[in-house]
This record gives structure tokens, C-alpha cells and sequence, in this order.
């Protein structure tokens, strides 16, 4: 989850650490996919080591997508998520000799309160959607409104995404089946070793990653200027990153792109939300109505967060002068990630004058719409109104010269020092509120003098459908005329109605449009300029707003000394947890906070002698034991039936755990999802005696999924590994052995066999139907245990000694906000700073225009043409044997706009022509097949598998159809090293 707004806030302070990832798309030839070839250089112009997968981020956008249509039945699921890791993995090909895999797993129990407030929300929204959904197609039903059939589909409960359901359990078989396929099909995964730790593993998927890298750290064969690269999307990925203290540490992830447009759930049309349908029957898509079925949606992209610029922008701001004490860059690096969990984490709330805010005008924009739709796109705008974090810093340069040391070291907190940062924030609390408020009103007030400025330069009446506006520069063909005299009737009837409402505006007017004798009309709360406010009663603004926070938030007065220092002491626990667990492990698998809110800074005295030890020797949740701690009774499903009784039964000893309904505060904010859900704490010791009584009635299949599981690794036949572990199974070795680091890229720990194993010479079993079992299996699997250490071992945060410091990047002008002499920061493409940037000129426009059809109105034909060889688009006309070639420059150009991206494959269509030659390049890839096409290729299914022969004959007559596909890109040529998974 991480930190709300953090990223956003990052990205705008340091816009150098963000490159814009260049990815190579795979070429389409007669419906037929041509894998990508991974021998030439990577595009990006870099190249890592060690990749590692935190799964969550590629699950849920693969399950239920938010800009395309989601997958059909489960069996989809798994391959949109084998193809989303095929994109990842050509992304960062060549060179990665390490690959982590890691699904998130059963939690600490300072996590599972978050997950079980987000689990319970998602449930609760889930169904007010769907009863105000029915109800309002009720309605439009009721006016005459036009709506196509309802479609009779079960809802995807995305609450399954949990460790210890039927979901997870499958996942790991499929990722067990994909990855074998890929070590005995793709030569480029021929030297990679892949460790797989799937949800039995406990622990957070990007912490069990962490865990991995500060072992093998520890290691005499770590290699120290090992280039990390991390997939994820949760924001704090970038603060572990920083805590490896790895000089070669990158993050890739999914980028933003706000206003998304999404079709109405109701009539499947775009423009409007489901609470603004009118049920309008549909306007036709194109001249013959073509492309009624297509979305308007556009690839995902990916961005990568170079945390070696982060480091040096961070040098510049936390070097201080003067100090008492040595400055240690990397010791004032963990100070400033520890002072990022004061405003907020997924274990502790924020304190309440230090929050990262931001502001939305989506309901501005809403209003405004009519005005705003001859727009290309429209923007969502953040307005940050406070820097909390800046603030801190500010503080603690000066504060820090009192202290006589940092505040932290190797994820121990030095609770005296922090004492005084904390005090010095208390002192301007006040301040800080009183600032808060009156930023509130003027963007309040700028806000409403913009909505009655542009209502009063709004035109009376805009014309839609083929007489709508075009933007500006939009090269687009526009819709042809049909029956003009209808549409200018429409338009008369249309201004003579607003000219006649507009003669008299207080007068209301009866159901056949004539005036009513009963005078003048309410205005609609909708037409009024003034928003509904939530209602606050704490008014930190005001005189006494401490004693109204305890006495609404805790229900105590704030003179009871001895529960805020309850409150207080368990606040710092909470910290100096966390810190740990991102520095050193899970300190304790028990901990969590155990209140809703968070205390003020002015209430931190006294806390250098509050003890910050943890018990040891705890244990973590099994994975049903989680699912009960976490999961609704409306998920109740994913659980045994004796289990679910204890969600429902009014007789269940536990049923007060799980309230059918539940407040939600909004403590300060807008919308419910900004709120605090007010759910009751689950006791432990009750659930785990109520579990006893049905423990028994587990079957031996639910029994094996609520055990705690390992790590699995794996390697193909080319691998220097796979001879030394498959002669520990011949000999049937049952104790664990030490990896030789020299046969596995210096990677340590134990190996012990396992008992599903794959191994070489034995089938595969395929656990999606549509996919053919292995019978030629060459790859081999076996238990993987990372090494391990004494308990009270300390893991030193620090840059290991022999690691290079990578070459500056920054330059003079990026330290400043804007660069390029006052023009607005651009992101830059790839890793190289000094890529020149490739226009197209008068004649290369020409040139597309010639080769690009004219029928089928692609919006931006010209900016957003894909380039001819790069990406094999079908747009591209067949050359005649006579014709002479494109020149090759345009083969290598990227679209000036690229964030539309390429044209989506299920609006692509083949062309073929007589006696036409396709482009020389794929001719290059089909006269010679075998180059990226190995033996093991012949009759692919989706995403490159092995097809059932029973399947072939359907699928191919379904070669060239429109609409979504999930076949899979397969890398051709080998890498080196090998890759963990998380």
C-alpha cells in the first residue's frame, strides 16, 4: 500500500530520478506473434543483475484491469498475469542473471489490521456499487430510458488476492508451469536461476525481497556494485530500497496517467459515470459503425525511479555544515527514511500535523465538462498544501545540531534524539493548523470565482455528435455528414427551449415546457456554487482543539495524562518496529498499534526511557488463521464451511469480528475511501480458541494450503546449477547442502529436496486447461533457504566496502524546478541523458501520409504513428518488388507522443495484397524462422505454450478476429545470470 501521495510528491521534488522506459513491441505478421530479439542491446541502455517481482503489483491490474475489459474466468487471469511478467522480463533482458518472484504472504500483525480495514471497505463498497448500480437502472427503465440487456456475471472479489485461498494456491501451480516452460523454450532464460516464494512463504512480498538482498549482502561472494532492479507499485519500495543502502538500485513500475477514460457500467458508453446515465441510445461509431466494440484504451506503460539520482539529490539537501560530529551521508539517509513514517505507513496512522496533502478538482472539472470536451485530454490536477515531510527536514538540520548524533542506526532508533525533533515540531503544531485552515479557504474561494467565471463565459448551447467541436491540431478525419436537416432542427428547437428559459429565470415551467402560475423554483443543491462540506467537529484551528481531538477520537479527556502516554508509547513502539522490520526483519510477528488515530507531536515527551524490545520467538499467522483475521463475512467463500460458520453464526464466540456494517470517519478528509474505517481490533487469543473446535474439520487439500511453505528454485539444463542438484536426487540426499556460489552467480544458502518437484525427464502437469502439459521437461526445481544468522544479528546499513559510486547525473539546471531555460522538466527516455531526440520533418510526414490508410480516421494519425519497422504496424502499406525500401532512420523513431502508445493489437488488422513483399525487416524474421523460433515452437497456443491438439483446429480459425488477445511474447535469444523472484 504504502504512503498515500508519497510518489507524487517525489516525483515532483526530485523529476530527475523518473526515466521513461523504452520498450520494444512485438511485431504482428499475418495474426502470427514474432518474439522480440533479445540479442541486440537493450533499448534502455542499461543493464541489471537481479530482478525481482513483487507479485501483488502484477495481480491485481491482470485480474481486474481498470482500462480494458476484464478477464473472463480465471484460466484468463493467470495468462494476462504470465504475459504482464513476459513484458517485465523484456524489458530488462539481457544480463540479469537473478530473478525473485514473491507473492505476498501470511503478515505480521501490524499488516493484517490494514489488510482487514482495506478487506472490509472493498466489500462494503463493493456492494453499495452494486445496489445503487440496479437502482438506477430502475430508474432509467422506468422514464423509457434505452439499456442493453444486463449481462448475468458473477463479481470478481478481488479480497481472493490473499494468501490461503483456492486463488493462491492455483497461482503458485501456474507460476510453477510458466516457469518451467520458459527455461525449456526461451533460450533467454536458458542461464537464469529463478527462485519462486509463493504465498505459503510467510511474509510481505517486498520484504521477504528485502530480506533476501541484506543476506545475500552479508555474504563473502556478494558482489557490491550489483545492479538491483525491483517491480512494484507501492511507494514505499522506494524507502527500501534506499534502506539496502546498494549504490545500484532501480525500481520500475506502472506509470500514472489520471482521467483514464472508462465506459459507463450501464451502457457500456463512454463520457459519463454510471450516476450521470440518461440511457441515450448509442451514436454510431465510425461510418459503418466499425468500431463499436473497440475501448479507446491504450497500453500500459512503465517508468523506472532511479534511486542512485535520489541519493544524490538527497546528498545535496542533508549535507549540513559545522556539525559536532562527523557527517555520515549514508547515517543522515536512514534518518530521513525514518522521518518519512511520521506520515503514515501501512502500520502506524499519520500524526496529525504532519500529512503529505493534496487536493483534487475533479469535481470542478465535472461541472465544467461542457466547456472542456473540445479538449484533447483532460488533466487531474493536484494542488499540494503542505510539505510535511519538508518541514521535518527543515527542523531536523536544525534541531540536529543539539542532538549530538543522528537519530538512527542499522534500524535502531535513538528515542532521546528523536524526542527532541518531535518537541521542536510541537511547538509550531498550532501554527501549522491555523496555516491549514486558511489554505483551505483561499483555494476554496480561488476555486469558486473560477466556477462562476467560466459559467459565465460558458456557451448556451454546444453542438455534439458530427457537428461537435475538434480540437486544435487534431489531424483526425472527422465524422461524415448524415441528415444535416435533422441535426439543424434539433439545434433551432434546442436554442428557441434555452431562450425561452433564459427569458424568464425564476420562472419554473410545467412538464409541456409552458410557465407556471407557481412562481419561482429552488435551485438545485447541484447548481449551487458552494460544496457540501463534511462536518468537523474537532476544528484544529481553534482554541482547544486538543482537548476536542482525545475527546472524539479516543472518548478520554485530554488531561488523562496516563492514557496518552499510553497512546504515546505505543506510537514510538510502533516506530521503532517499523524501522526494524525495514532494516532488519520482522521484529515481532504479534506487534501492532492498537488505536485508530495517531497522537500530537507536542505529546512526545518523556520517551527516551520508554522500552522499545519486542518479545522473540514469535510465530506468524497460518494462512487460514490469516484469513480469518482479515476477511469479511461476505468473503466468507474463500474459507472451509465450519470456518465461514464462525463470520455468521449469532452464536459464534467471534461474531463481533465481523460487524455486517461499520462507521467510517473521514477525520478531516472528502471522500470515504480518504476516511478511517472504525473496525474492532481482533483478539488473538479469541480467534485462535475458537479455531481449535474446527480445526478437525479441515480436509487433507485445505490442511496442505494452511501450512507454512519455502522457497522453490529453479533452473533449466543449461545452468552450471542443474547437474549438482539433480545428483542430489539421484543420491537422495536428505539434508541440506550449501549452494556452490561459484556454479550460481555467487548466490548462497541451503538446499533441500522437494517433494513436488519438477524434474528433468518427468511431465509437467498444465493447470490451465487451455494449456498443453510439458512431456519434454529439462528443467529441475528444489527447496530454497536463504542463509541464515543468529538472532540478535545486526545487519549493518551501510555501502559495502569495494562498491563503485555510480557516475553524476545530475547537472547544474536540475536542481531547480524548471530547466531547459525556463521550459517545463521533460521526462527523460532511457538511461542515457545525451540520447538525441528524433523529429519528424515536412517531407517525413509525407512520407507516412503515403504508406498510412486515410479510411479508417485513426485520431492523431500523424504525431501518433507507429514507426514502420520498430513495431511491425499493420498500418504500414505492403511494398511492391520494384519499390524501393522506407529509408531505415524511420525504422528507429519513437512517436513524439508517445504516452497514447501503440495502437492496441485487437484494432490492428492484416493486410495482404497480391503479389505485395512485406517490409524488409519482416521478411528478415520470416526467412529465417529458426533464429527466433526454436523447434520447441511448432503448433504455440496462447502466450507461446504448448497447444492441445484437440485445441489447434478451433484456434485457428480464429486467427485475425478482432478483440483482446492473451498470447504471449517468448524471448529468443539467451541471458546471462539469473534472476529471484519475490
Amino acid at each position: 500500500m504504502g504512503v498515500p501521495a508519497f510518489f507524487r510528491w517525489l516525483s515532483r521534488k526530485y523529476p530527475s530520478i523518473i526515466v521513461n522506459c523504452v520498450e520494444e513491441k512485438v511485431k504482428e505478421c499475418n495474426g502470427v506473434k514474432v518474439p522480440i530479439d533479445t540479442s541486440k542491446p537493450n533499448p534502455n541502455e542499461v543493464e541489471f543483475d537481479n530482478l525481482y517481482l513483487d507479485m501483488n503489483g502484477i495481480i491485481h491490474p491482470c485480474t481486474h484491469p481498470e482500462d480494458k475489459p476484464a478477464p473472463k474466468n480465471e484460466d484468463e487471469m493467470m495468462v494476462a498475469i504470465f504475459e504482464y511478467i513476459d513484458r517485465i522480463f523484456n524489458i530488462e533482458r539481457r544480463d540479469c542473471p537473478d530473478a525473485k518472484s514473491n507473492p505476498s504472504s501470511p503478515a505480521p500483525r501490524a499488516k493484517m489490521n490494514q489488510q482487514r480495514s482495506r478487506r472490509f471497505r472493498a466489500s462494503k463498497e463493493g456492494m453499495e456499487a452494486a445496489e445503487e448500480k440496479q437502482k438506477i437502472r430502475q430508474e432509467i427503465l422506468a422514464k423509457g430510458g434505452f439499456l442493453p440487456p444486463e449481462e448475468v456475471k458473477e463479481r470478481f472479489d478481488s479480497n481472493c488476492i490473499t494468501p490461503g485461498t483456492e486463488f493462491m494456491d492455483n497461482l503458485a501451480k501456474c507460476l510453477r508451469y510458466y516457469i518451467a516452460d520458459r527455461l525449456n523454450s526461451d533460450p533467454g532464460w536458458k542461464n537464469l536461476t529463478v527462485i519462486l516464494s509463493d504465498a505459503s512463504a510467510p511474509g510481505e512480498g517486498e520484504h521477504k525481497i528485502m530480506d533476501y538482498i541484506r543476506r545475500q549482502r552479508a555474504q563473502p561472494n556478494h558482489d557490491p556494485n550489483t545492479h538491483h532492479c525491483l517491480c512494484g507499485a507501492d511507494a514505499d519500495l522506494i524507502m527500501l530500497g534506499l534502506a539496502t543502502h546498494e549504490p545500484n538500485f532501480t525500481i520500475i513500475r506502472e506509470e500514472f496517467k489520471p482521467n483514464k477514460p472508462k465506459p459507463c457500467a450501464l451502457c457500456n458508453q463512454m463520457g459519463h459515470e454510471v450516476k450521470d446515465c440518461q440511457g441515450l441510445p448509442r451514436e454510431k461509431q465510425g461510418k459503418h459503425d466499425q468500431f463499436a466494440d473497440t475501448l479507446p484504451v491504450s497500453e500500459q506503460e512503465f517508468i523506472f525511479i532511479r534511486l542512485c539520482v535520489l541519493r544524490e539529490y538527497l546528498e545535496r539537501e542533508l549535507t549540513m555544515a559545522s556539525l559536532p560530529f562527523t557527517f555520515d551521508f549514508e547515517r543522515s539517509v536512514d534518518d530521513w527514511v525514518f522521518m518519512c513514517f511520521f506520515v503514515g505507513n501501512d502500520f502506524l496512522p499519520h500524526l496529525p500535523s504532519l500529512e503529505i496533502r493534496y487536493v483534487t478538482i475533479c469535481s470542478f472539472l465535472a461541472r465544467t465538462a461542457p466547456v472542456l470536451s473540445t479538449a484533447r485530454s483532460l488533466t487531474l490536477w493536484f494542488v499540494f498544501r503542505e510539505g510535511a515531510i519538508d518541514r521535518l527536514v527543515n527542523i531536523y538540520k536544525n534541531v540536529v545540531h543539539k542532538t549530538g548524533g543522528y537519530l538512527t542506526e542499522s534500524g535502531f532508533v535513538n528515542l532521546q534524539r528523536v524526542q527532541m525533533i518531535m518537541l521542536a515540531v510541537g511547538e509550531v503544531e498550532d501554527s501549522i493548523f491555523k496555516k491549514r485552515k486558511d489554505d483551505d479557504d483561499n483555494f476554496k474561494r480561488r476555486q469558486k470565482e473560477k466556477r462562476k467565471r467560466l459559467k459565465r463565459d460558458q456557451p448556451s448551447f454546444i453542438p455534439g455528435g458530427q457537428f461537435s467541436p475538434q480540437a486544435l491540431g487534431n489531424r483526425s478525419s472527422p465524422q461524415a455528414i448524415c441528415n444535416p436537416r435533422q441535426a439543424a432542427f434539433e439545434m433551432r428547437m434546442h436554442d428557441r427551449q434555452n431562450s425561452t428559459t433564459s427569458a424568464s429565470p425564476n420562472t419554473s415551467l410545467t412538464p409541456d415546457g409552458s410557465p407556471s402560475l407557481g412562481g419561482g423554483i429552488k435551485r438545485k443543491p447541484e447548481d449551487s456554487d458552494s460544496e457540501p462540506e463534511p462536518e468537523d467537529n474537532i476544528r484544529l484551528w481553534e482554541t482547544g482543539w486538543k482537548q476536542r481531538y482525545y475527546k472524539n477520537k479516543f472518548d478520554v479527556d485530554a488531561s488523562d495524562e496516563k492514557f496518552r502516554r499510553k497512546v504515546v508509547q505505543s506510537y514510538v513502539e510502533g516506530l521503532c518496529w517499523v524501522l526494524r522490520y525495514y532494516y532488519q526483519g520482522c521484529a515481532s510477528w504479534n506487534w501492532y498499534y492498537p488505536f485508530h488515530y495517531a497522537p500530537f507531536a507536542s505529546d512526545f515527551e518523556g520517551i527516551a526511557d520508554m522500552p522499545s524490545d519486542f518479545e522473540k520467538g514469535s510465530k506468524p499467522f497460518k494462512p487460514l488463521e490469516q484469513l480469518m483475521g482479515v476477511f469479511p463475512a461476505a468473503s466468507g467463500n474463500f474459507l472451509p464451511p465450519t470456518w465461514r460458520k464462525l463470520m455468521t453464526d449469532p452464536e459464534s464466540s467471534i461474531i463481533d469480528f465481523y460487524p455486517e456494517d461499520f462507521a467510517i470517519d473521514l477525520n478531516g478528509k472528502k471522500y470515504a475511501w480518504q476516511g478511517v474505517a472504525l473496525l474492532p481490533f481482533v483478539d488473538e487469543r479469541r480467534l485462535r480458541a475458537a479455531l481449535e473446535e474446527v480445526y478437525p474439520d479441515l480436509t487433507p487439500e485445505e490442511s496442505r494450503r494452511n501450512s507454512l511453505g519455502g522457497d522453490v528454485l529453479f533452473v533449466g539444463k543449461h545452468h552450471p546449477l542443474c547437474d549438482f542438484i539433480v545428483e542430489q536426487y539421484k543420491t537422495k540426499n536428505t539434508e541440506a547442502v550449501d549452494i556452490p556460489p561459484e556454479l550460481c552467480h555467487g548466490i548462497q544458502g541451503k538446499l533441500t529436496l522437494n517433494d513436488n518437484a519438477v524434474l528433468p525427464d518427468q511431465v509437467v502437469q498444465s493447470p490451465v486447461p487451455m494449456l498443453r502439459d510439458l512431456t519434454q521437461n529439462s528443467a529441475v526445481s528444489i527447496s530454497f533457504k536463504d542463509p541464515q544468522f543468529a538472532e540478535d544479528f545486526v545487519f549493518k546499513a551501510t555501502v559495502l566496502p569495494g562498491a563503485k559510486k555510480p557516475a553524476p547525473v545530475l547537472k547544474p539546471g536540475d536542481w531547480e524546478k524548471t530547466n531547459n531555460d525556463g521550459r517545463p522538466w521533460r521526462p527523460q527516455l532511457g538511461f542515457n541523458r545525451d540520447r538525441k531526440p528524433v523529429h519528424l520533418d515536412q517531407s517525413a510526414f509525407r512520407t507516412l501520409g503515403h504508406t498510412m490508410p486515410r479510411d479508417r480516421g485513426m485520431p492523431g494519425m500523424y504525431p501518433n504513428a507507429v514507426p514502420l519497422g520498430a513495431y511491425g504496424s499493420p498500418y504500414a502499406r505492403p511494398l511492391m518488388g520494384s519499390q524501393q525500401q522506407i529509408p531505415k532512420l524511420l525504422s528507429n523513431l519513437r512517436p513524439q507522443e508517445s504516452w497514447r502508445g501503440p495502437t492496441p493489437l485487437f484494432q490492428q488488422t492484416p493486410q495482404r495484397t497480391a503479389g505485395a513483399a512485406p517490409l524488409l525487416a519482416w521478411n528478415r524474421m520470416l526467412q529465417s524462422p529458426n533464429q527466433f523460433q526454436p523447434a520447441q515452437y511448432q503448433g504455440l497456443g496462447p502466450m507461446g505454450y504448448p497447444q492441445r491438439p484437440e485445441d489447434r483446429m478451433d484456434r485457428g480459425r480464429q486467427v485475425g478476429k478482432r478483440g483482446p488477445t492473451w498470447y504471449a511474447v517468448l524471448p529468443s535469444q539467451p541471458r546471462r545470470g539469473s534472476v529471484p523472484w519475490a
